[in-house]
């Protein structure tokens, strides 16, 4: 499945609207945390949630992306949107009572 394009996009095209003319460039490269992100700390949260909804909407799954477990790694999977993409593909891919 490629996580970028059902997903996260879709996200980042729904949530477009409302965060005030802040332009998230849809590539796997587009930085979510750190100096360079384009989004502040509400929209980085509401594209988490928007996305976990989606999860739930399209796959079926529910995922909890702000979790100890990510938070916990030494990388955080919310550096880019391709990191993100790969941790969603990661919680997908374990056992649904584990994500």
């Amino acid at each position: 499945m490629d996580t970028l394009e059902r997903l996260i996009y879709p996200a980042i095209d729904e949530l477009a609207p409302s965060w005030g003319g802040v332009v998230l460039p849809k590539a796997p490269e587009t930085p979510l945390i750190g100096p360079a992100a384009a989004l502040d700390s509400l929209g980085l949260v509401t594209l988490i949630v928007t996305i976990e909804g989606r999860v739930t909407d399209e796959l079926g799954r529910s995922i909890t992306l702000a979790s100890e477990r990510a938070m916990s790694r030494t990388q955080s999977p919310f550096r880019t949107l391709g990191t993100l993409a790969s941790y969603i593909d990661e919680l997908l891919a374990t056992p649904a009572g584990d994500a």
